[in-house]
């Protein structure tokens, strides 16, 4: 009877632990970003909050209009950093640092687009120039 007992539980963990494997091993659907628009009361608006911009530039399947699209967002929205904080860079531009460093390691980001986003924030946030010109320095030397 012991035997029977001991034989049905080795069975059971076998299947248990078959179950977890396959949960465990069972392939993800690539992360797709979301729909980029917010629907509100006043009808649907497009997203142009900062992690959502980065989500679109650190993603490896955004294309050449992906990335160019949200540089324009950064421009058009986000254009003027925060002033700084004595000789202190605002907290808020390592935002736009990994803004950065993501759009110059991207694969598929033209220098076209590096420079667009480039010449427009310095060309509003002149404090910050050397601070953005750090900045991509850093990205194209992380780029393999």
């Amino acid at each position: 009877m012991e035997a029977s007992l001991l034989i049905q539980s080795i069975g059971g963990l076998v299947v248990l632990l078959a179950i977890l494997l396959f949960i465990l091993l069972k392939p993800k659907a690539p992360k797709e970003i979301k729909e980029n628009k917010i629907v509100s009361s006043t009808g649907p608006k497009k997203r142009t909050d900062l992690e959502f911009i980065k989500q679109i530039i650190k993603d490896k399947n955004s294309s050449k209009n992906d990335l160019s699209d949200a540089v324009d967002m950064v421009i058009k929205y986000h254009g003027n950093i925060p002033a700084k904080l004595g000789t202190r860079t605002n907290p808020k531009f390592d935002e736009y640092m990994a803004i950065f460093v993501a759009l110059c390691r991207h694969r598929k980001a033209t220098k076209d687009v590096v420079l667009k986003l480039d010449r427009e924030l310095v060309s509003r946030n002149p404090a910050y120039k050397s601070e953005i010109n750090d900045a991509i320095t850093k990205g194209l030397n992380s780029r393999g």
